[in-house]
């Protein structure tokens, strides 16, 4: 592997990584018209493994927007990421695959309405989520003009609960 290939690799790692935590983020914020913008035109999104749907992005995205009213508060956390790039001979190709686990600690409407015991709205402080989920995501991806783009997300649940007594 020549040094401008490798360089190459090391971007293609971190953009791609990028993409990963831009999915997070979008998702966390509400901010659908991001989270529409990280797929290809024809990019689908599976949440069948969590209890949810399975369809084009924008749909989707459609159906996370309205779920997600349930859960105002939430801090997803996308982690152990083992990113695998198409290998053309020692070149790397316009597809990948990344595997994460997720650890994703939700507050329900009412909590986020009144805040940690009675405190001012929006407030995290020490509350206790209502909900804490877990598991793997696996992404496909493939490189746009534009840069990496998600082509295809699973959600692989592991384990739910619901924190407290």
């Amino acid at each position: 592997m020549t040094q401008r290939v490798a360089l190459a690799t090391v971007m293609d790692r971190l953009a791609i990584d990028a993409v990963i935590t831009g999915y997070a983020v979008a998702v966390d914020d509400g901010a659908w018209a991001d989270y529409g913008a990280l797929f290809t035109p024809d990019g689908r999104a599976d949440y069948r493994g969590a209890g949810g749907v399975e369809g084009p992005a924008e749909e989707v995205a459609r159906w996370l927007e309205e779920t997600m009213r349930l859960f105002p508060v939430r801090q997803h956390l996308i982690v152990n990421r083992r990113i695998d790039l198409e290998d053309l001979g020692g070149y790397t190709g316009d597809r990948a695959e990344v595997r994460a686990d997720y650890l994703n600690p939700m507050c329900l409407a009412r909590q986020a309405a009144s805040g940690p015991e009675g405190g001012p709205p929006g407030q995290s402080g020490t509350a206790t989520p209502d909900f804490v989920t877990g598991g793997r995501y696996t992404f496909a991806l493939d490189r746009a003009e534009a840069g990496w783009l998600i082509r295809r997300v699973t959600v692989h649940e592991k384990w739910r609960r619901a924190p407290g007594p």
